[in-house]
């Protein structure tokens, strides 16, 4: 398989992973805040920066860079929180 297919491939399961997250808490099926969400959001937009990187897209992939990183920040402070 050639490269582009791959990335296109990661690139729409990134997209699928933050459509579901928004759509879960759109819908009340999970918390902004739960653990599940914020998975969602890393995952998928590591997998959208991947495919960015790979076209040249340095936008997008700043974009998906900083939505991970709140994802992961937002974990570490519910971690915090709870363990107090």
């Amino acid at each position: 398989m050639n490269n582009q297919v791959w990335f296109d491939g990661v690139g729409w399961v990134g997209a699928a992973a933050l459509l579901v997250a928004y759509a879960m808490v759109s819908h009340k099926k999970l918390e902004g805040n739960s653990a599940a969400y914020q998975l969602l959001n890393i995952s998928g937009s590591l997998l959208l920066a991947a495919n960015t990187i790979f076209y040249g897209s340095y936008p997008s992939t700043f974009v998906n860079l900083i939505w991970a990183g709140i994802a992961v920040f937002s974990i570490m402070t519910r971690k915090r929180l709870e363990s107090e």
